[in-house]
């Protein structure tokens, strides 16, 4: 082997190799050098930690890995909100009073009226301190007026009726038999001596009628050609139709007019009749103790819960007596009031 010229024959070996096996050394020490290299530099691989997907830094570095924009999609879709629904409160029970000095009027039905009241402990302590004495004999008394088509002062009433009321109602059903009327109820006290002193005045209803109203909408007539080309477009008796020509002719030779086929809408011309009727009804009321025993002409009858009772009767023309006896609980104590009723008709 010279420097200029070099040549190695088969089944020679390279004099590289064969000093020692040079090329093998040669790699052993780049590899230790390698290992001194990585050793003075204390490098150590450690895996990334993952950070949520919604962060701010973690979102910015990682928009460019696949799948990530949908990593974030999913995770703000079930997100839950704070729920900012008022709570519900448990409910209350509504007061036994308010406190106020008022009543109110109702209607119930074309008949019966129903009311409501409350005073104050004021009012009826000052009520007592300037009657002294005569509350305590005073009735307690709900005055119903009818004030139909007037303006009520408290003395032009149409005509009025008392009710007796105990000292532990509040509330009372009223029994008008006055359909189709406006009402006023006054809540006071009638004395001893006849005088009524007004407490409390309430709101002005009004019954509705009993029966079909009186006020009839106008007539509108149609003319009988007009109503006749109308009908019989109505069941396809137009000029196109078959028997349009039959029509025609039936109502050119004046059968139309006959009163066979008359306008439905025209009201018939009725005959005048004048007439009218009067009659009485008895109305019977009152009240006592819840639990006592009460008798109307010698018949039982039943209270209602707060120990009041209605009766109706047919008012013929002649003198009835009533007698309502009261019996107490213990059966210790009665009470009989009779009221006599006279009808004469002329």
């Amino acid at each position: 082997m010279n420097g200029s010229n070099c040549s190695i024959k088969r089944g020679d070996n390279p004099p590289f190799l064969l000093e020692g096996g040079g090329l093998m050394k040669i790699l052993k020490k780049v590899k230790d050098k390698l290992k001194k290299i990585i050793s003075s530099k204390n490098v150590t691989l450690k895996p990334k930690k993952k950070k949520s997907p919604v962060s701010g830094p973690a979102v910015s570095a990682s928009r460019d890995i696949p799948g990530f924009q949908e990593t974030v999609a999913v995770n703000t879709k079930f997100s839950q909100p704070e729920d900012t629904r008022p709570r519900s409160t448990a409910l209350q029970d509504l007061p036994f009073c308010y406190d106020q000095d008022k009543i109110i009027l109702q209607v119930r039905d074309p008949r019966w009226l129903h009311t409501y009241w409350e005073m104050r402990n004021q009012t009826i302590e000052g009520l007592k301190s300037k009657l002294g004495d005569d509350f305590y004999r005073a009735k307690k008394v709900l005055r119903v007026y009818d004030v139909t088509n007037i303006i009520f002062n408290g003395f032009n009433a149409n005509s009025f009726f008392d009710i007796h009321y105990n000292d532990f109602a509040n509330s009372w059903y009223i029994d008008t038999a006055g359909p189709g009327r406006s009402w006023c109820v006054d809540l006071g006290l009638m004395l001893t001596d006849g005088r009524f002193i007004t407490i409390l005045r309430s709101n002005v209803v009004s019954t509705p009628l009993d029966g079909p109203s009186w006020i009839t909408d106008e007539e509108w007539m149609i003319p009988e050609d007009i109503f006749a080309r109308l009908y019989g477009m109505g069941f396809g008796l137009g000029k196109s139709s078959p028997v349009g020509r039959a029509w025609q002719e039936r109502t050119k030779q004046g059968l139309f007019s006959s009163g066979i086929s008359s306008s439905p809408v025209r009201k018939a011309v009725k005959e005048r009749s004048f007439w009218m009727k009067v009659d009485c009804e008895l109305i019977v009321y009152g009240a006592t103790e819840p639990d006592a025993k009460v008798t109307v002409q010698g018949q039982p009858i039943n209270l209602r819960p707060d120990g009041t009772f209605t009766l109706r009767y047919y008012l013929p023309d002649s003198k009835q007596v009533i007698p309502v006896k009261a019996t107490s609980a213990d059966k210790l104590e009665e009470r009989t009031i009779t009221p006599i009723v006279t009808r004469e008709t002329r």
